[in-house]
């Protein structure tokens, strides 16, 4: 699994989410599907891409107290936005009930009342887990915020492809090999 000499998509994500990909702390996405969205929902349009960094719809009740700290509100997003980490989807899973999240609760960094708003957002369209194996970018790459970013979508055509050709995978092979294979394992 490697990226790409470059890219030039990113897929929208909570800063303090893309912060704890970054550190290696879950391998983890949810995604259901922005409100211009397909009708049926998410769809992985791309399975390399760069995670670009949302604030506004961040909620601190959303996340766990261990990330507390990396939370920072904004009432709007910033002007010049930070592309520091790529990521590689090795897994989606269709989630069919909210057990299955239980069970990984040591795996990612949100807080019950989000896992349950996301199963009962669009109750028709089905909640997704991805998988992601996380690359650090050699040299991160400040864009201009521009209004085509802007909206309630996952995915966001960038403006200019992105060098990704010496990213560093933030877990080795074996770790995050044990990692997948562990959570795999426990969805079953």
């Amino acid at each position: 699994m490697s990226l790409p000499t470059s890219l030039q998509v990113g897929l929208k994500e909570w800063d303090v989410v893309c912060r704890a990909l970054a550190r290696g702390r879950q391998i983890l996405l949810l995604r259901k599907g922005g409100i211009y969205e397909a009708s049926s929902g998410f769809e992985l349009e791309h399975n390399q891409f760069l995670l670009f960094p949302t604030f506004v719809h961040q909620n601190l009740a959303s996340l766990k107290s261990e990330v507390h700290a990396d939370f920072s509100p904004q009432s709007q997003e910033p002007e010049m936005v930070n592309l520091s980490v790529a990521a590689v989807a090795s897994d989606i899973v269709r989630l069919t009930d909210r057990a299955q999240m239980a069970a990984l609760d040591d795996q990612h960094i949100w807080a019950s009342p989000l896992i349950d708003m996301r199963f009962n957002y669009r109750p028709d369209n089905p909640l997704y887990l991805l998988l992601v194996r996380v690359y650090a970018l050699w040299s991160p790459m400040v864009l201009k915020n521009t209004p085509a970013y802007a909206g309630c979508k996952s995915w966001v055509p960038l403006e200019q492809p992105i060098a990704t050709g010496n990213a560093q995978a933030v877990l080795d092979d074996l770790k995050y090999e044990v990692t997948r294979k562990g959570i795999l394992e426990r969805l079953k």
